[in-house]
């Protein structure tokens, strides 16, 4: 039996669970006498729903029960609240419009949920669902967040100001005017972070049902944070939440995406308690590209002032930022706090300001995506570096070490008010340029040029700050067979929660890793969790096991010291045994844990058990970061971009298993490079369609688009927690887009391409050569074929 530490790189204990089809996912969950639920969504992204008439698949084989939003109002259901909420510049509340499980007057996008259809299987829900009818008068639709803002576009909501739920800004506006006055230079840039969405391997789907006789809710759903999404569904349904058991089973990926609560989820509970049987819906995945909460859509223009030594004066942001048809439940924080607060990334600027208006269209809501906000400000400050240095002539490379912030000397506090503890950016990003060879590029490039083709550098350096709720807890009980289990309110979604959380406690407490059993994603199991997102479940739920080992520990140096019949002073802990300062006598903490549930045996003033439950509050965010290096290839005669070296050196703090740190790594990479080569949602922008609902429209990327990667660690511990972690989960994915997309243009310099919005596809990036071969220069080996 093996007792593992701190920083060992042991394999996920999960695996052997996925690989051999002995994972339960909501799907795998059945109760007796399920009814299967299907979601009737409308044919037009914007439209007035004049009828429904359900008589004729009520009447259908199968069929339990066709629901429409005139039922949902009848019973009393409620909209489904946002979580987070932000208040405009002037302090006026922002306009939060109603988000019903079911809409009954107005569709205002193609994922809207019209009606809900519960049969005795999928096929005949499907099947009835056809034969519900409905009168749609069509109306005018908008789509692109610019367009929205227009005097002609139709209103999508009732709001104040049209198309708009907030403006919202951070910053000092005169103190940048006067900085970008005074600037020896000023470099604008304008930027499109475009649409993707998660595309978890497993889709969305709940399974309700409903104990009359206890008046109590069972709900089996795919998601990150089921004591969030207990609170909102209590709203809805009008209960209290102890009313209501959430159970996560396996979550096949969520990304964000799966953070908080839909329509769905409240459907099937309402319908499982009207009908008296489960009910169980399951997305299509042509339904998920059309509810699922898609990620980024923003359009910003940003300048930055620099004086004639290159040092950065100046910063302002303005952004649009795409919300959807409503506001979803982090879409308040989505382009403020999550956006505004490293506005700047890892640089050392004494003006700062951001603004950002939310607006509505007849898209897809907008939600959390993986690496939410910092993916998009990181994006903005890396690309206006690379403007900078093109129009300063001062290199991309110097100008970050000249203007990093030096967390390497002492904590720095930046414009936002936000304490940066502790990170060595400088020497970060020489490590990475060093085992990247960058300083053999320019041979490499010559190289791909004597065979006809383009090669690009791109870096990029970037930090996130952990987020998500502040509080966590964590129980751990001593069982009779002397296993030890282990409770999170947390919940893993392919983070290695049960390898990871398991080993803190094997480490701290010196149990064997095989004797602890671990447990998550159900609210009965523990009354309050966090969830996971925003990188913050091994700083949370790790720092709470680290804290509820040392009080298990004090625990059994009292319980030690009594069955050892020596003072609590002479017994010293260390690797799972209590032992008598100087001589050989021992007790095991397992051994400790009997006795201390033996009232025979514990000390008279001493409640039973070792057994600890723990809350833990943060401190303080952790601030990962990181830099990437990436190096690709362009085929000048196709436009296909190859990524042939990839690069990247991290600062999580003090790794807990750098195996699975890396795969988290080579996870939001994977999603990074996908957003620059080639994801991106797209609609018709004459009638709202949505033209990339499948995988044949929407490309993702294959293993064989992924290069070799190059992954080393410079671990600087964390100040504000007690085990020195940063969090890890999001950093690939924030720092690759960038990385990716300054690759793409310093392969392209020759023709003159200075922007590019991504993503990077063989035909945009045939047709950037083609609109700039006039300007094409210096390149004789390399031809462009019209």
């Amino acid at each position: 039996m093996a007792v593992y530490g701190i920083g060992q790189a042991i394999r996920r204990a999960e695996d052997r669970r996925f690989l051999t089809g002995d994972s339960r996912f909501v799907d795998d969950v059945s109760l007796d006498g399920t009814l299967h639920g299907v979601v009737l969504r409308p044919p037009h992204a914007h439209a007035v729903i004049r009828s429904i008439d359900t008589s004729t698949a009520e009447a259908a084989p199968g069929v339990a029960a066709v629901l429409t939003g005139a039922d949902a109002a009848a019973d009393g259901l409620l909209p489904v609240r946002p979580h987070a909420r932000t208040a405009n510049t002037d302090g006026t509340p922002f306009f939060v419009p109603p988000r019903h499980a079911l809409v009954s007057d107005r569709v205002r996008y193609l994922g809207d949920g019209v009606a809900f259809v519960v049969a005795g299987t999928r096929e005949q829900a499907l099947d009835a669902a056809e034969l519900v009818s409905v009168e749609y008068e069509p109306l005018p639709s908008v789509v692109d967040a610019e367009t929205a803002l227009s005097d002609d576009a139709p209103a999508i909501w009732d709001s104040p100001r049209k198309n708009l739920s907030y403006d919202w800004e951070v910053g000092d506006s005169t103190a940048v005017e006067a900085a970008l006055a005074a600037s020896e230079h000023v470099v604008s840039l304008d930027l499109i972070n475009h649409r993707v969405i998660a595309n978890s391997i497993e889709p969305r789907g709940s399974l309700g049902a409903y104990d009359k006789s206890e008046g109590r809710y069972l709900l089996y759903t795919s998601g990150q944070n089921i004591h969030l999404a207990r609170g909102i569904l209590a709203d809805s349904l009008k209960v209290p939440a102890e009313n209501i058991r959430i159970i996560a089973p396996d979550v096949g990926g969520g990304f964000g995406m799966k953070n908080f609560l839909y329509p769905e989820t409240v459907l099937v509970l309402w319908a499982a308690r009207r009908l008296g049987r489960p009910v169980k819906w399951i997305n299509e995945r042509t339904e998920s590209f059309l509810s699922d909460d898609h990620g980024r859509d923003h359009v910003t223009r940003a300048e930055l002032g620099l004086d004639a030594d290159g040092s950065f004066l100046g910063l302002r942001v303005h952004t649009l930022g795409n919300l959807g048809a409503y506001v979803t439940a982090t879409a308040a924080l989505l382009h403020t706090v999550a956006y505004g607060t490293l506005t700047g990334g890892v640089y050392d600027i004494p003006a700062v300001h951001l603004g950002v208006k939310a607006v509505f269209t007849n898209a897809t809501p907008l939600g959390a995506y993986r690496g939410v906000g910092y993916a998009e400000s990181m994006n903005v400050m890396e690309r206006l570096i690379e403007a900078a240095a093109r129009e300063t002539g001062i290199d991309a490379l110097e100008l970050r070490r000249r203007n990093f912030m030096r967390t390497d000397a002492a904590p720095v506090t930046n414009f936002h008010g936000v304490t940066i503890d502790t990170g060595t950016c400088a020497d970060t990003l020489d490590r990475a340029l060093d085992r990247a060879d960058s300083a053999g590029f320019e041979a490499r490039r010559d190289r791909s040029e004597a065979a006809g083709r383009l090669r690009g550098l791109g870096v990029a350096y970037y930090m996130e700050m952990t987020m998500g709720p502040p509080e966590e807890c964590v129980e751990i009980r001593f069982e009779d067979d002397d296993r030890v289990a282990l409770f999170t309110g947390t919940r893993s979604n392919g983070q290695g929660h049960e390898t990871t959380f398991p080993q803190i406690v094997s480490a701290k407490l010196g149990i064997p890793f095989e004797n602890i059993v671990f447990g998550q994603g159900d609210t009965d199991l523990i009354a309050k969790g966090g969830g996971h997102g925003g990188s913050r479940s091994t700083h949370m739920a790790g720092s709470a096991l680290h804290l509820a080992s040392e009080s298990i520990v004090e625990k059994g140096r009292a319980v030690a010291a009594h069955a050892l019949e020596v003072a609590e002073a002479d017994i010293e802990f260390s690797e799972g045994l209590f032992t008598v300062a100087g001589t050989d006598r021992t007790l095991d903490i397992l051994e400790v844990a009997r006795i201390a549930r033996d009232p025979e045996r514990r000390p008279d003033d001493m409640e039973a058990g070792l057994d600890t439950y723990q809350e833990y509050w943060r401190e303080a965010s952790t601030f990962p970061n990181g830099a990437h290096v990436c190096e690709i290839e362009v085929d000048p005669d196709t436009g296909r971009v190859s990524l042939t070296r990839y690069t990247i050196v991290d600062d999580f703090g003090v790794l807990i298993n750098p195996l699975i740190a890396s795969g988290q790594v080579h996870g939001g990479l994977a999603q990074g490079i996908g957003q620059a080569l080639m994801e991106r949602i797209r609609f018709d922008p004459e009638n709202g369609q949505m033209l990339t609902a499948t995988f044949m429209d929407y490309a993702v990327p294959r293993a064989d688009d992924m290069p070799d990667v190059d992954l080393t660690f410079n671990e600087v511990p964390c100040t504000t927690n007690p085990l020195g972690v940063k969090g890890c989960g999001e950093a690939g994915a924030v720092g690759a887009f960038p990385a990716v997309t300054n690759a793409v243009i310093d392969a392209l310099k020759p023709y003159g391409v200075t922007r590019f919005d991504g993503p990077a596809t063989p035909e945009t990036v045939w047709r950037h050569m083609r609109e700039n071969r006039s300007s094409a220069r210096g390149r004789p080996a390399v031809r462009i074929v019209s």
